[in-house]
């Protein structure tokens, strides 16, 4: 019998370091609370988006009451969202993001009663979605800007990287879960569930160790507070181009959920399978980008114009794609690109805002990125069904184009005291 040989000091050091870099933040107790609690969330999260969609079909029977109510949820981003930013940058981070879990959970449940009682009726669904957008436009710039307080400069793009991966297992996990929990036990029990989510990151909030924490001294209550992060936003190119280069990719490519379904069905002559296969490609894609751009990396407006131009080849390729098996494969590597330019311009403005500043900016990151989804998403949708469905990619190729040109014009322009930085 042969006996395998053991692996080699060199591999299990080199396996031993890969782990070290990739998973630095876990490091830190505070941060592994604080995941553990946000992957339950996230799970809840997709678990009632599924549910909702699922929802309104069997009231409406309509698509476009589909659409319309997840509009309303995002609308309000783009609304409050600065609004938002500057709660945070006023209040104790934690203490906010506790509060707002806890109104998160009333939410959810109430849709739980309402469907579990039979009582439930579209415009039930209408306003609770639109309540639960607004307290995400207040939950979601504190949460992000209360990172770098948990794990600090050092570890922060490896943080926001996990937070990433961590979304992305969810985004597979929660509506695999929805489906079978529908099946089973109906649709009300999934916004059940999904109440029942927030509670383990309220709790986890309030044990993390104070002590351990960096948190941003709260600004005091003033007049004109959101032009005055606007202002300072525009002053700083740092700030500025990474949201403007997010606005115009969230708004062009970031648009998936409507061109790639239209793409299964009319190039591929497919159907949900089809679609739902390539989103998984997608979503082992950002996995494994995830993963990558937390085990190294760079911050910085250089690193977002290479990772750019990198997301729009790779799209571009996608809508070129002549097989379905192809397209697939190419959409791996979209999914992986579109979370490394994320977690990176994340990053970026998070390590160059001033702690003062931090929710609004957090808070402009999010109007850039979901805030456009009522714009790009109509836009994307009607090139797709004017010039056919792989033009809508194509136009997302284009915006990211258009984001890296606007990033190189800047860095011929910004004075040489910003380089790129590793975090």
């Amino acid at each position: 019998m042969t006996v395998p040989a053991p692996p080699r000091p060199g591999a299990r050091s080199g396996l031993r370091r890969w782990s070290a870099d990739t998973f630095a933040a876990l490091a830190e107790p505070n941060y592994r609370r604080y995941f553990a609690g946000q992957a339950v969330s996230f799970i809840g999260t997709w678990m009632q988006l599924v549910a909702q969609a699922w929802l309104v079909l069997e009231l409406t029977g309509s698509a476009t009451w589909v659409g319309l109510v997840l509009a309303a949820q995002t609308l309000p981003v783009l609304l409050v969202g600065p609004y938002g930013g500057l709660v945070a940058d006023r209040a104790d981070k934690r203490r906010l993001l506790v509060a707002l879990q806890l109104v998160m959970a009333g939410l959810a449940g109430a849709l739980a009663v309402l469907t579990l009682t039979g009582t439930v009726a579209l415009w039930h669904v209408l306003l609770l979605a639109a309540a639960l957008g607004v307290t995400d436009a207040f939950e979601k710039p504190a949460r992000q800007a209360f990172v770098i307080e948990i794990v600090g400069p050092d570890t922060l793009r490896n943080a926001v990287s996990l937070n990433s991966v961590m979304v992305n297992v969810a985004r597979v996990v929660g509506p695999a879960l929805a489906g079978l929990i529908i099946a089973a036990g109906g649709i009300g029990l999934c916004f059940a569930l999904n109440a029942a989510s927030y509670l383990p990151i309220a709790w986890l909030l309030l044990r993390l160790d104070a002590a351990r924490l960096r948190p941003a001294p709260p600004q005091p209550h003033e007049r004109g507070q959101v032009r005055a992060g606007l202002a300072y936003v525009r002053r700083e190119p740092m700030l500025a181009v990474p949201l403007l280069m997010m606005a115009v990719m969230g708004c062009l490519t970031y648009e998936f959920p409507v061109t790639l379904p239209v793409l299964a069905k009319e190039t591929f002559a497919g159907d949900s399978r089809t679609y739902g296969f390539m989103t998984a490609a997608m979503a082992v894609g950002s996995v494994v980008g995830g993963l990558w751009t937390a085990a190294r990396g760079r911050t910085g407006i250089a690193t977002l114009v290479r990772g750019a131009l990198l997301f729009g080849a790779l799209v571009l390729a996608t809508a070129l794609a002549p097989t379905v098996e192809l397209a697939m494969l190419l959409l791996v590597g979209v999914g992986a690109a579109s979370v490394s330019v994320m977690a990176r311009g994340n990053a970026t403005l998070q390590l160059h805002a001033d702690p003062a500043m931090r929710g609004r900016v957090m808070a402009l990151w999010l109007v850039a990125f979901l805030g456009t989804t009522p714009l790009g998403g109509p836009l994307a949708g009607w090139v797709a069904a004017t010039f056919g469905p792989r033009w809508g990619l194509v136009l997302g190729a284009l915006g990211c184009l258009l984001a890296a040109a606007i990033g190189a014009v800047a860095l011929r322009r910004l004075p040489a005291r910003a380089p790129a930085t590793r975090a």
